[in-house]
């Protein structure tokens, strides 16, 4: 590096990098760090040019992991940088464009060469590089442990005390990303991490003190959404045709192209709208869900998920003191509308999961806007393009879904909300209908996918399940949506009969032939008649509880009355098949006595009258249909290597070799 790099070809034969690298020992006091700090070249924008930093930097990396432990050149560039950052804040405030530029550099360098020797050895092996003592892994002294320690704790100190403007964005930015290579240990082991030295620093000591203040600023810097400066405000620009270093990272950043990958299964396709207009505020949240899944310790519970779990709202003067020692308060308008706009994303639907599972503060604010809607419609629209989407972000919004639903207010105002013209919904027109309504006819659609393409239990079981929790109070349904409930039965009553008639033919030709062995019908007759049941019981529980406020439902039941027929005797059903067939019957009746060829709003009509007429008495009362969501044991096996291949997908300004990842199978598709 140095003042005269300007090329990613030259880093290999350039005389600062190979004396960094090399076997002189350099001290902290040495010009030479000035030297090396002035570097300017035009960094990576895309996944070629930074496989190719890679690639170029491979002889300085290898030259470094042999001889640092001798030099300890790592540790004395690792203390120049924590010396410089004590005047960090002054140099902001006073303009200090220099200062910062230089100090921003040490931190790139210190963030490459982490990187480099994370991914190639231990925790303990990598204790050794900082301290300059050739010593063996396990012999290390307490200067090591400190100043590992003391860089971590600088790096939090740096985001949460430096403030945040157009000279310090880099930096900021450049810190949160060395934070994450700090924790980037967990994506070289199968297994999860549960004791980490890198954890221990974080959860204990020095670091413990500022957990609130992190979580706080990272939240914030999620919500305010900075985009990084336009050129001509950064921090240097030097003379050279090539642009400054922080020019190339700030413009190649805001343009969203950084290299993205392809995780098998979990990586995610990217919508069209999905750029990194806000770098920090994408790599600070990540550096949060990182965090907020860090396994507890033995004795110690992680304090990051505490702060995440009990932060409350800046507005509510009534909050009670929290005995947890993490909490603070955050402005919770920000935060919904944020969550609001940025759920194209993963990791912000992973972050409204988290916070509307853990934190009954944020859950019960949540509930109680009034504008639900500018967050229930990026939800069903992550749903309605599910083939677009990978599946632990369905899975996600799914469960947000199914969480919301347990709130019977949720689930009565829904129904009061109507939207005019969903353009993203391209099945039928739709003018005018409830929020509601649509969220029935995505969920339905979801189910309706996943029995012809995935066929994943847990997918269907969570869609019912949200039915079921709103059925009680569906309201005046649009016509659509209960065409769409009755064409959902009327598909699994044909899927039913379909491995019904397999199952008698198997068991014909196994009479036939002794030697042929017999299919197993059973588990899949007995998934469909499971899911028959559900959603019998959906039906019947609007009927129960509102019937006088759906005559829509009551036409298309009416409509499709043939489909109930074969189920009106059958074991498993009879007793929740009592009420539909009572109403099938009284309305056919009325029907009936008022003549033939009627019109479709003569129908309703009498619908609507009969509704009124029928006795309550008539109909028999089930228990009321309620599921709630429950995280499944050991939570962090799903929820660690899900958030790690965000890291991955994602990550502004960082890349691995797919080859030397252990967390998770990395497939090119």
């Amino acid at each position: 590096m140095g003042a005269t790099s300007s090329s990613v070809n030259e880093l290999p034969e350039n005389e600062y990098l190979k004396k960094l690298s090399g076997r002189e020992r350099i001290s902290e006091n040495d010009p030479f760090w000035n030297q090396l700090l002035s570097f300017s070249f035009n960094t990576p924008t895309n996944s070629a040019e930074l496989k190719l930093l890679e690639e170029a930097a491979v002889s300085v990396c290898k030259s470094l992991v042999e001889n640092n432990p001798r030099t300890g050149n790592l540790t004395a560039l690792i203390k120049v940088f924590l010396s410089r950052t004590k005047e960090l804040k002054i140099s902001a405030e006073c303009q200090n464009h220099l200062f910062i530029w230089q100090t921003h550099n040490a931190l790139f360098i210190i963030c490459c060469l982490l990187k480099v020797l994370i991914c190639q050895m231990s925790e303990e092996e990598l204790q050794v590089h900082f301290t300059y003592e050739g010593k063996t892994p396990g012999s290390y002294g307490s200067e090591c442990e400190d100043l590992m320690e003391e860089l971590l704790c600088c790096l939090i100190q740096l985001i949460v005390e430096i403030p945040l403007l157009d000279i310090t964005y880099s930096i900021s930015l450049e810190a949160v990303t060395t934070f994450v290579v700090f924790l980037s240990c967990q994506l070289f082991h199968k297994e999860i991490l549960r004791e980490s030295i890198i954890h221990k620093y974080l959860m204990r000591g020095r670091c413990l003190p500022y957990t609130s203040r992190l979580v706080k600023t990272l939240l914030y810097n999620f919500i305010r959404q900075e985009r990084s400066p336009p050129p001509g405000t950064h921090v240097f620009q030097p003379e050279s045709d090539g642009g400054g270093l922080l020019y190339g990272i700030a413009s190649g950043v805001a343009t969203g192209l950084w290299t993205v990958f392809t995780l098998g299964g979990v990586g995610s396709k990217r919508a069209p709208q999905q750029e990194e207009s806000s770098p920090l505020a994408n790599q600070s949240l990540l550096l949060l869900l990182v965090l907020a899944n860090l396994t507890d310790a033995p004795d110690t519970p992680n304090p990051y998920r505490q702060a995440i779990m009990s932060f409350k709202n800046t507005q509510d003067s009534t909050a009670l003191p929290s005995p947890n020692p993490h909490t603070f308060q955050i402005n919770f308008n920000s935060l919904y509308t944020t969550l609001c706009e940025q759920q194209n994303s993963d990791q912000a639907t992973l972050l409204l999961y988290i916070l509307l599972h853990q934190n009954s503060n944020v859950r019960t604010y949540m509930l109680a806007r009034t504008d639900m809607e500018n967050l229930v419609l990026p939800i069903l629209e992550i749903l309605y393009h599910v083939e677009e989407r990978n599946s632990h972000h369905v899975y996600m919004a799914l469960i947000i879904l199914l969480i919301l639903t347990e709130d019977d207010g949720f689930n009565r105002s829904i129904h009061e909300v109507i939207l005019k013209n969903i353009t993203w919904y391209s099945e039928r027109v739709l003018t005018e209908i409830s929020l509601g309504s649509l969220l029935i006819l995505v969920v339905i659609r979801t189910i309706q996918y996943n029995m012809t393409r995935t066929r994943d239990k847990y997918l269907h079981t969570n869609c019912l399940a949200a039915l079921a929790n709103m059925s009680a109070q569906f309201r005046s349904l649009h016509q659509y949506a209960a065409q769409r409930i009755i064409s959902l039965f009327s598909l699994l009553s044909k899927k039913h009969n379909k491995v019904l008639e397999q199952a008698t033919q198997s068991l014909r030709s196994s009479l036939a032939s002794d030697d042929s062995p017999l299919p197993d019908y059973a588990q899949d007759l007995n998934v469909i008649e499971e899911v028959i049941r559900m959603m019998l019981e959906i039906i019947n529980s609007c009927l129960t509880n509102s019937l006088h406020h759906n005559p829509n439902l009551v036409y298309a039941l009416l409509y499709k009355r043939d489909l109930f027929e074969q189920f009106r005797t059958h074991p498993s059903f009879q007793d929740v098949m009592q009420n539909i067939d009572l109403v099938i019957s009284f309305f056919s009746s009325r029907i009936e006595q008022a003549g033939a060829e009627l019109s479709v709003e003569r129908v309703l009509e009498i619908i609507k009258q009969g509704a009124v007429a029928l006795p309550k008495d008539r109909l028999r009362k089930f228990p009321e249909l309620k599921f709630k969501y429950v995280e499944e044991e050991q939570p962090e096996e799903f929820f660690i290597p899900y958030v790690w291949s965000l890291v991955y997908n994602s990550a502004v300004a960082l890349y691995w070799s797919p080859q030397d990842i252990q967390l998770f199978t990395m497939d090119s598709g």
